[in-house]
């Protein structure tokens, strides 16, 4: 039977390779094989190309113990600027060269009608990489999960507080807390000289391990730091906290500069668990 409303890779062969072997093998070469696994109930995953942040990704997802993670809900900025301010999709696969992954129905939709900003809709996620960068990499460490996705593009605090009161309410309301994964996709700084791009990122990254989303939004605006998915890592932060985290840890931080050499316009990448 045809499956209907399958959402096909469409950075596929440009951030990460179309094959299924080769893109295993890229994988396998980013991943720490001694890390020491634990419980985590969200994390920030960088969302470039592999060859820049694939690193950062893979050794994050190392650490985290995936083996009760049955659901991941995976929230992404909007680069395209398609469809409404906070896109959820509520049915459906979405295909990698690893496979398939579904979309976990009637989580998705308890959540949109307990959020009165999300708007069910599939256009924000058509061109949209942020979400999808992140697939190959935790279908490497876990066979089968299902996901919910949520494609961002407000910065309202208010909205983003809301919607993640929403997503804590619904995940506690399983009994099963433990068995989600919160996934923040951002890169940090874009396009500004290393040092410069250093210095913005630690303090991003030092509200969001003190788990202080306000902060976390306060810096991104007073020190014009061009996060792109910091809405996604304050809703994050904000349902974590919601669920009981209690620590972060930034498990590895790196630039653009270190696959390009050119430390005069650099991006940076940072990969955080929240415990």
């Amino acid at each position: 039977m045809e499956k209907l409303n399958v959402r096909p890779p469409v950075v596929s062969g440009l951030f990460y390779p179309s094959s299924n072997r080769e893109l295993t093998k890229q994988i396998e070469g980013f991943v720490d094989k001694k890390a020491v696994k634990y419980s985590a109930l969200g994390c920030v995953l960088p969302h470039a190309g592999y060859v820049y942040s694939g690193a950062v990704a893979a050794e994050t997802v190392s650490r985290i113990d995936l083996s009760q993670k049955d659901k991941i809900i995976i929230l992404g900025p909007n680069h395209t600027g398609n469809g409404p301010e906070m896109s959820i999709m509520t049915e459906g696969f979405w295909q990698t060269p690893l496979g398939e992954i579904e979309i976990d129905s009637a989580l998705a939709k308890k959540i949109l009608k307990r959020s009165k900003f999300l708007r069910a809709d599939s256009l924000a996620h058509e061109r949209e990489h942020s979400i999808e960068v992140e697939l190959p990499i935790l279908q490497h460490f876990k066979e089968s999960f299902d996901i919910v996705p949520i494609c961002i593009m407000s910065g309202d605090a208010a909205m983003l507080t809301e919607a993640a009161g929403a997503i804590a309410g619904v995940v506690k309301e399983s009994g099963k807390e433990r068995s989600f994964l919160i996934v923040a996709s951002s890169d940090m700084t874009h396009y500004e000289p290393l040092a410069d791009a250093q210095k913005k990122d630690k303090e991003a990254i030092d509200a969001i391990l003190q788990l202080d989303p306000e902060k976390l939004l306060e810096r991104v605006r007073l020190l014009d730091i061009s996060m792109c998915g910091y809405a996604p890592v304050f809703m994050m932060l904000k349902i974590a906290k919601a669920l009981g985290a209690k620590k972060a840890e930034l498990v590895k931080y790196q630039t653009s500069a270190q696959a390009s050499g050119d430390i005069s316009s650099v991006v940076g990448y940072a990969g955080i668990t929240v415990n």
